[in-house]
């Protein structure tokens, strides 16, 4: 006698059959959702016998909302046999998940690998970013693949990290409504889960999905009262400086509760919808940190980690949107360019100021000439403007591009002794003369120059990307090898700019990391370009807040050589390797010999730099130095 299957929800799916492995999980054995309560309902929601067609989960790290999709692809395999689509933010992204997560996902649920074949197996179906099933197919692709998003229908879609995804795919449009637009002739049958951690305020995907939908919140109760509250960073107290204290008030009787009462805390809470949704077939779940279960993520820790943060607005940025899983608020108003005036210190131009550790540049060019600043560097990203070079003449001749490449070879003395070089020097190509500045960098060949183009979006993660291969036409010929380019994501360094032209003294008699020292000599309307433009909110065409850099004054070429000059440090690796790269500099320094004899005089050039000879053999500590770290060469200190 034929039946229909059982009607499962995807949390009674995981308790039957999902098994963790010690591959995926730190804890193995067989899926337990009492451990995290928050969760049944985020699941129940992806059943197939929910209305629900989108669901959206904006939330903190440790809190399980991967395995929670994990679950349901599961499900959908074993349960529910249909299409679908798992899209990540790019395709090695991809193809990382499916070593991770889904390998031991099907290897180690007994269930699942009864129906899909292994992948050694002849014709099996699957391969790193296909797994076939009975009745289905999971396609795995990156939101960077226009072809992965249009290659099949598909019922269910995992939309993974979706604050990561590009702002458009090849000129296709909107990620997420290319991959939504896959299971349009579903109907009513469709089901999407959007899940990622949050970023900034007004360019999150997750933060628009969210607000558009019923903003559920987990509420719990007090172990003493009873209250039911969602719970608030604000409300986790402790006693500065012992984080070990931390203990979270109630809101109504003020009570202290502790890290052991979060069981039952979660045992008792509820999931409550907060708005009315814009769409009813939309519902939307958010949830912080504070809720990660005993033994994972701590109020102690949490409470650590904000101690940390103080002093160093990238920590707290990254504290908001990781932990707390909440925007993050650029400061988008320029400056004033009084303030930045009246700062400007005593330290001479062309010379290196104490404690720099590296120098970069930015070039920007302009239809008459090459502006140039060059900016010294130290840990936590503190920066001096060393010197502000204008080279006359068109991007067209060859003159202003000679002048360029002595500057390069050109040293700056260094106070106390010694000199430096330019390390790396990024020059922004987007002009109208594009193909004759292709043509002389690629006649420079110097590999510190850095050929570039902006492009708009905050991309956090990957905000200087390349490089990619591209043709150069000179004089009519096409050249058989093109330069390598570099797009710069300009909306995140400049925003990262004006956070460190924020930054105030406060009490402390040093300044703080990340400060911006401007010397006394810089003219007035140089320091007008620097904040030349401010972020404002607009409305995109589907009416949803998106923010751009708007112009104050017509002129900007600070601001872009100040953004290419980050950029150039970025590609040398000091944000990637962090402490390692600046001690790295500090020994070099140390170890370097002190030539301070017939340096050239401020704004003056140096004949170019002898040819670069073979490196050294690696030494015994050089093979020891932990994989994918490159060294910064030492060329730059003379």
């Amino acid at each position: 006698m034929l039946r229909p299957p059982p009607q499962l929800t995807v949390s009674e799916w995981a308790e039957r059959h999902r098994m963790l492995g010690s591959r995926a999980s730190a804890e193995p054995g067989p899926w337990r959702t009492s451990r995290t309560p928050y969760l049944k309902d985020v699941m129940d929601a992806l059943s197939a016998v929910h209305p629900a067609r989108r669901v959206v989960f904006m939330k903190g790290a440790q809190v399980g909302a991967t395995e929670s999709g994990n679950n349901w692809l599961g499900y959908i395999m074993h349960h529910v046999p249909a299409p679908a689509l798992a899209v990540q933010p790019t395709v090695e992204l991809a193809k990382r998940f499916s070593r991770q997560r889904i390998d031991p996902l099907l290897e180690e649920t007994p269930a699942l690998r009864e129906r899909v074949a292994p992948a050694r197996a002849r014709d099996s179906g699957n391969t790193m970013l296909s797994k076939e099933f009975p009745g289905g197919i999971l396609v795995l692709t990156g939101a960077n693949s226009a072809v992965g998003l249009r290659s099949m229908t598909a019922r269910f879609l995992f939309l993974d990290e979706v604050d990561a995804y590009p702002g458009d795919v090849a000129g296709e449009g909107d990620p997420i409504a290319l991959a939504e637009a896959r299971a349009r002739t579903f109907g009513w049958r469709r089901k999407a889960f959007l899940v990622s951690t949050p970023t900034i305020a007004g360019r999150s995907r997750i933060e628009r999905e969210y607000l558009a939908s019923d903003q559920r919140r987990f509420f719990v109760p007090c172990t003493a009262c009873g209250e039911m509250q969602w719970l608030r960073f604000e409300r986790l107290i402790w006693e500065k400086g012992a984080p070990e204290t931390a203990r979270y008030h109630c809101t109504a009787c003020d009570h202290p509760m502790q890290e052991h009462d979060k069981t039952a805390m979660l045992s008792g809470g509820e999931w409550r919808a907060t708005s009315e949704g814009q769409d009813p077939h939309t519902i939307g779940f958010h949830i912080s940190a504070l809720y990660s279960p005993v033994g994972w993520l701590s109020w102690e820790q949490i409470a650590r980690d904000w101690e940390a943060a103080q002093g160093k607005p990238e920590d707290i940025k990254t504290f908001r949107n990781t932990v707390l899983g909440e925007t993050w608020q650029e400061q988008g108003e320029a400056p004033d360019w009084e303030r930045l005036v009246e700062r400007r210190e005593d330290f001479a131009m062309g010379i290196v100021p104490p404690g720099t550790l590296v120098l970069t540049a930015g070039v920007d060019v302009q239809d008459d000439r090459l502006e140039c600043d060059v900016w010294g560097w130290a840990e936590g990203f503190s920066s001096w403007l060393v010197d502000h070079v204008v080279i006359p003449g068109s991007p067209r001749d060859r003159d202003p591009w000679d002048d360029l490449a002595k500057l390069l070879a050109r040293d700056w003395p260094r106070q106390g002794g010694g000199a430096m070089r330019i390390a790396r020097l990024c020059v922004d190509t987007g002009g109208r003369d594009t193909a004759a500045v292709y043509g002389h960098l690629r006649r420079l060949r110097d590999p510190r120059i850095a050929p570039t183009k902006g492009i708009d979006g905050w991309n956090r993660a990957q905000p200087v990307q390349g490089p990619t291969p591209v043709d150069a036409l000179v004089n009519g010929q096409k050249l058989r090898r093109g330069l390598k380019l570099w797009t710069v994501s300009v909306s995140t360094w400049k925003a990262d700019l004006y956070r460190r032209l924020w930054l105030g003294r406060g009490d402390a008699e040093e300044l703080p990391p990340g400060w911006v020292h401007l010397p006394r000599a810089i003219e007035v309307e140089w320091v007008k370009q620097l904040v030349a433009e401010q972020l404002r909110t607009t409305k995109d065409r589907r009416g949803f807040a998106r923010q751009e850099w708007a112009k104050l004054r017509e002129r900007n070429e600070a601001l872009d050589c100040a953004v290419l000059a980050r950029a150039a440090l970025w590609l040398l690796g000091a944000d990637r390797y962090g402490d390692r790269f600046w001690q790295q500099l500090r020994d070099q320094i140390a170890d370097a010999p002190l030539r301070v004899s017939e340096l050239p005089a401020a704004g003056n050039v140096a004949d170019p730099p002898p040819p670069l000879q073979a490196a050294p053999a690696p030494s015994a500590s050089d093979t020891q130095r932990p994989r994918g770290w490159l060294a910064p060469h030492s060329n730059w200190l003379r």
